[in-house]
């Protein structure tokens, strides 16, 4: 944008400004955030306390193990994910021009899914387990997360396939995406159908979404990726602003629209898969996050990223502090109540573009 002598008119400072505002706004009730979510559990421990453990001065030893062996590694991990799969919903959105587009209603998540469970159940890259915690013990993290990538990609480029082919509608991408979410979900059928009972009850659970099964170590794996990914997403606003004005409005920019749609596509479903990997499914939250980021900030992906990022970690470690707290001492896992709000409002989302 050019103004005459160099000068910024004060109503697009002010414009600008309150975007930069919000999103560092929703920065802060994220960190204020992380801080209550390790203060609350089954051992309430006072705020001070908190940071005086993060700050390694614990005044006992029992808060500075909960704190860093249980709480902090949970809340980071909810941060991550829910940065991760927003970004993701959102950069979707943009690539295929469909604001039904995100991980899960496209089926990519699914497909993650699937080739999880085949990676552990039939090439070896894990032991199930239906031990007390019940959990999923994967001794090969890198062979499930490659093999959930190569499945996420495959329905990725179905996806961009269908979306390429002169007419697809919004609502036809949709449509492919729940049939590949079926088909995918009866593989992982399949699957069970030939476990054992231990590996069954495992199987079940893991598919329920819960960060709490993440360590350090699988947190710095998608922290990693999510990272890379999102430095991505971030690098290339402008173009998916260019994208949203239509493709040959793009190209007529200088956008290489077909790149940057396989390449987005590419790194969406690569962040997803490791996700989805190592926390089992959590839905809706690309769905929503960026919808509720978009109605607030606007559609200008400088700001839409970067808000859609912060938004989505403090929805999911709100949701994952409410999951641990509503039914204690029992935890529910974090998918349950993401799919309480996030269905509600895929639905509204059907209404309203079939209203239009």
């Amino acid at each position: 944008m050019h103004f005459e002598d160099g000068q910024v008119p004060e109503e697009y400072r002010r414009y600008i400004g309150w975007k930069v505002g919000l999103v560092c706004l929703t920065g802060g009730l994220l960190a204020l955030a992380l801080v209550i979510s390790i203060s609350l559990g089954a051992a309430n421990i006072p705020l001070d306390e908190v940071a005086r453990a993060l700050m390694g001065w614990a005044s006992s030893k029992r808060f500075d193990v909960i704190v860093w062996n249980i709480r902090l590694p949970q809340a980071l991990t909810s941060i991550v994910a829910g940065a991760g799969l927003s970004v993701a919903g959102a950069a979707m959105q943009s690539i295929l021009r469909n604001p039904l587009g995100s991980p899960f209603t496209l089926g990519i998540s699914h497909a993650a899914a699937f080739g999880a469970a085949f990676a552990v159940m039939i090439l070896g890259g894990g032991i199930m387990t239906s031990a007390s915690a019940d959990t999923v013990n994967v001794t090969s993290p890198y062979l499930t997360t490659g093999v959930a990538f190569l499945f996420s990609l495959l329905a990725a480029g179905v996806i961009v396939a269908v979306s390429r082919l002169r007419g697809a509608t919004p609502e036809i991408m949709i449509l492919t995406g729940v049939a590949l979410g079926a088909l995918f979900t009866a593989g992982t059928m399949f699957l069970q159908y030939f476990a054992d009972d231990v590996q069954l009850a495992a199987m079940v659970f893991w598919t329920f979404g819960d960060t709490a099964r993440a360590s350090w170590s699988e947190l710095g794996v998608m922290s990693a990726v999510t990272l890379v990914c999102t430095v991505y997403f971030l690098a290339n606003g402008w173009n998916y602003n260019a994208i949203d004005a239509g493709d040959e409005t793009a190209k007529g920019l200088g956008v290489r629209v077909d790149r940057v749609r396989m390449v987005g596509m590419l790194l969406a479903s690569m962040l997803t898969a490791v996700i989805i990997a190592f926390l089992g499914i959590i839905g809706f939250v690309g769905l929503v996050v960026p919808h509720m980021v978009r109605r607030v900030i606007g559609s200008d992906h400088r700001f839409l990223l970067p808000g859609s990022i912060l938004a989505g970690g403090l929805l999911l470690l709100a949701a994952d502090t409410t999951a641990r707290l509503v039914l204690a001492p029992h935890v529910l896992p974090v998918s349950v109540l993401t799919a309480f709000l996030g269905a509600p409002v895929f639905i509204y989302l059907i209404i309203r573009g079939q209203r239009r």
